[in-house]
């Protein structure tokens, strides 16, 4: 019973920070400390992602079948445009990444970085160009960003939404256009790691507790989607700030005394 109650947790956990802006990576890595989930890890981590991209589906079902049935629509360009920057930089530094990310040891300061970019950005006056003028230039900036945040503790939605504000896109839409982005990154994110899985034995452990998992994670997904795109409209991020600047410090505090 505890698999499952700790699949639970790592998937709402999961589906909360991977839309919130406050980095789902990060808090695996932090909660995979605290659980010590080394055997599984990256099987939970793929099945976790999977949730989150069920989540992304459901939320955005209207664009999703869009996008599928309009291929060459200026929608599925500019995801196209913003995903080239993310996976040019996913697959060249992957296992320099994914080393960084098992060792956990830089997460402290990627969390305060995170918190000085969510509050940086809150001292830009919102923008007021709608969702339909987002342009190639805007998907290719974004996507960059998105790149960037493959750091464990950078967060993808915080680093996105951010360069979307500078940009000069509502708040709400940059808010849209983050989450949509990142549907082909956690696809192809999911893939990668699923290809890492062939042949370990650790890809048929604990089934039933990672499909619980998976569950939650659409499921706390779904609702923090919802939730961010209703709040950031008339809520500033420096609420996010505070809270992964109070884990980046506390990290660093660990390390400092030798307890991380």
């Amino acid at each position: 019973m505890l698999e499952y109650a700790y699949s639970i947790i790592l998937g709402i956990v999961q589906g909360l920070t991977e839309f919130l802006p406050i980095s789902s990576t990060g808090h695996l890595v932090l909660f995979g400390k605290l659980f010590g989930l080394r055997e599984a890890g990256l099987m939970f981590d793929t099945m976790l992602h999977f949730g989150t991209l069920i989540a992304v589906v459901t939320a955005f079902w209207s664009e999703v079948r869009y996008v599928l049935t309009h291929p060459f629509s200026r929608l599925s360009g500019l995801l196209v445009v913003g995903t080239i920057p993310t996976a040019v930089i996913g697959l060249t530094f992957h296992d320099f990444f994914k080393e960084i990310s098992q060792t956990g040891q830089t997460i402290g300061f990627e969390f305060l970085a995170t918190g000085l970019i969510l509050w940086s950005v809150e001292s830009i006056k919102g923008g007021h160009r709608p969702f339909s003028h987002i342009n190639y230039t805007d998907a290719l900036i974004i996507g960059t960003l998105q790149g960037a945040a493959i750091l464990p503790a950078i967060s993808r939605s915080g680093l996105t939404i951010a360069g979307s504000l500078l940009r000069g896109i509502k708040r709400e839409d940059a808010a849209r256009f983050s989450f949509l982005l990142s549907l082909p990154a956690i696809l192809g994110a999911t893939i990668l790691q699923a290809k890492d899985l062939m042949g370990s034995e650790s890809a048929s452990l604990l089934l039933a507790p990672m499909l619980v998992g998976t569950a939650f994670a659409a499921i706390a997904g779904y609702a923090a989607i919802r939730w961010m795109l209703k709040i950031i409209s008339t809520h500033s991020l420096k609420g996010f700030a505070i809270y992964v600047w109070g884990l980046g410090i506390a990290i660093v505090l660990l390390q400092f005394i030798g307890k991380w």
